[in-house]
This record gives C-alpha cells, structure tokens and sequence, in this order.
C-alpha cells in the first residue's frame, strides 16, 4: 500500500468520516455505554478486532461471495468474530463483559461494521480494507472514550473508576445527559472541522494562485529573451 493511500485511510477513519461525529452511527453504545470511560474503551477494542477481521474475511472473499445473499454472509462473518471476542471478554473480563452486557452482542448489526464491509472490504484490496477496519474502529473507540471521560467526570465524579472528588452533576450520567453530551460533540468537532477544511481550501487556493503567476512569469521572460 502507498503512504499516500494508508494516510487517506487513516484520516477518513478518525477524522473525516468518523463513526461516531461525522456519520452519526453506533448510537446506541454511544449513548449507553459512555457514562464510563473504561467500558468506552472495551466496547472499543471490541468493535476494532470485529472490523478489522471481519473487513480481511470479506475482502477475501468479495469475488466469492454472491452478490445476491452478501449481506447474509457479511452477517454471519461479523457474528462470528463477535462471538469470539464475546467469549474472550467473558473468561478474562467478567465484570467488563457484565457491564457491555447486550450491547456487546449488538456488534452484530452495527452499522459501522456491516457499513464498511459493504462499501469498502467488499470492493477494495485485503491490506486497504483491514487498514480501514483499523481506523474506523480507532475513531469510535477516541469518540465513545472522550464522551465517557466527560459524562463519567462530570456525572459521578470519577475518572476510569478512580473517584476524583464528591462534587458531580447527576444530569450528564442520566440519558437526557448522554443525548446533550452527543449533541455538544457532534457540535463542536463539525465547527472544528469545517474550519480547518475551510482553511486548507484556501492556503490550496492561494499556492495555485501562486503557481499560475510563476507561470506567467516565466512565460514573459521567456518571451523577452526570444
């Protein structure tokens, strides 16, 4: 793979198409599991090894698999590696796979997975397409951590399960807390965004315009000398 390529995967993974504040999907373990950075993180590495194995499989298969019956396939691949990883959670991590609890099963029908098996592994290479896996899981699993320190700090006053002091604000680790704390997110890294690619669009413009009158100088000295 090119640099080029893996650093255009990687930014599309974390920044520009991220899952969580970009495309908007994986809601519900966004919402319920962030009152606790920790969970956060275990639902993430959950989800990074279901893609990134799920999205080798599929692209593996992608000229196999009928283009009729994809989606049941994709399925079955992706609950297979979600019951692995359910298992592995459930004998050396009890109390982290209690408090996934359903969720962790729900990784099934995830729309960031089954999304990117069917618009990426299906139809791109076997080192592109786990690459992707990758990054996208990574950017979910930045996204759902930041808002569990946020909602675990400001809602019970703890930090990873470590207690930083008494004063909290119930609020953030209540539903309604996790659906403002989503909103103000999604808010914030879009204005963040936007102004960088605001930015690059006109540093872009104004090499160009830089370019195009090199150019044309060099076209007139040429023509001076002839």
């Amino acid at each position: 793979m090119k640099l080029q390529r893996f650093k255009e995967i990687a930014l599309d993974g974390t920044v520009r198409q991220n899952p969580t504040f970009r495309l908007v999907l994986g809601t519900c373990p966004t919402l319920a599991l962030t009152t606790a950075a920790l969970d956060c993180l275990g639902m993430g590495a959950a989800v990074i090894f279901v893609l990134v194995f799920s999205n080798l499989i599929i692209s593996l298969l992608r000229n196999v698999i009928p283009d009729k019956v994809r989606i049941p396939c994709f399925i079955v691949i992706i609950a297979t590696f979600v019951t692995i990883v359910s298992m592995f959670i459930e004998a050396f991590a009890y109390s982290l796979y209690e408090s996934l609890g359903m969720y962790l099963a729900l990784i099934v029908v995830n729309c960031i997975i089954l999304g990117r098996a069917e618009s990426f592994a299906s139809h791109n290479p076997v080192l592109d397409s786990v690459c992707d896996g990758l990054f996208m899981g990574i950017g979910f699993t930045l996204s759902l951590t930041l808002m569990g320190i946020v909602r675990e700090v400001l809602g019970k006053g703890m930090l990873f399960g470590v207690t930083l002091w008494n004063f909290k604000i119930e609020f953030f680790a209540k539903p309604a807390g996790a659906f403002l704390t989503y909103a103000l997110f999604i808010a914030i890294f879009n204005v963040c965004y936007n102004a960088v690619e605001r930015k690059l669009k006109h540093k872009a413009a104004h090499k160009a315009a830089e370019a195009e009158r090199s150019a044309e100088s060099a076209v007139a000295a040429t023509g001076e000398e002839a």
